[in-house]
């Protein structure tokens, strides 16, 4: 959705309201993630995004604040069976603190014209998630897919029930990578028509890109830990 006012006039609090600050590495020691969790809490960002071995670390740092948490599961191939997915999903929701989760849908099943299999897997997703008041993004992986493809899993997961639509996982290693790129994220939005929220990730390392993003009308970014202070502008 597109905002009230231009986000070059928006203060720093309001913009950290747009970021889910990434804390996944999964070469990260305890230490890292409490440092990268804390600092995403000082800097008053929606969520952190984290991995679930991290959920009682992450509910003891955050209890009492503005930052919540948004765990991923299934991440970041998307490629365990529907019974897998759902328990796991069905697992996380219920701990402490989790009020959003992000999980991969299986994305060599779009490429292979799969549609209806992605659409009953999400489907069930989000309703484990909905059951306990947790809000699902679904990731698409767009690196992986043609602009078509992109589209139409749009509508799939929309159908499905997802209340965000998200780009990237941030670990692709398959080929050239743009994430969050301007020219398909109106795409993207134009494609949602309203109908969900949209969530930019991947390749959003400058204020500037941040910014544009807010403009256009993404609802959601998902922020490397240490581009979250570069594009709020954080001072120094």
């Amino acid at each position: 959705m597109k905002p009230d006012k231009p986000a070059i006039e928006m203060t720093i609090p309001e913009l950290a309201r747009y970021i889910d600050q990434s804390v996944l590495k999964p070469e990260f020691t305890d230490q890292d993630i409490q440092t990268y969790i804390e600092e995403g809490i000082e800097f008053g960002c929606k969520t952190v995004c984290i991995n679930p071995s991290a959920l009682l670390l992450a509910a003891e740092l955050t209890r009492g604040t503005d930052t919540e948490i948004c765990v991923v599961s299934d991440f970041p191939f998307g490629l365990g069976t529907e019974k897998e997915r759902l328990y796991q999903v069905e697992q996380l929701c219920r701990y402490e603190g989790v009020t959003e989760l992000d999980i991969v849908a299986n994305y060599g099943k779009i490429r292979s014209g799969l549609y209806e299999d992605v659409r009953r897997d999400i489907a069930g997703i989000a309703n484990a998630c909905h059951a306990h008041g947790v809000q699902l993004k679904t990731i698409m992986e767009t690196d992986a897919l043609t602009l078509d493809e992109i589209l139409r899993t749009v509508d799939v997961l929309v159908e499905a029930g997802s209340d965000f639509v998200k780009t990237s996982t941030g670990f692709y290693t398959g080929g050239p990578t743009k994430g969050a790129d301007i020219e398909l994220m109106a795409k993207i939005i134009e494609r949602v028509g309203g109908r969900c929220q949209v969530k930019g990730s991947g390749s959003i390392r400058t204020r500037e890109h941040f910014l544009t993003l807010i403009d256009m009308g993404v609802d959601r970014m998902g922020i490397g830990y240490r581009s979250t202070p570069v594009v709020l502008g954080w001072p120094l």
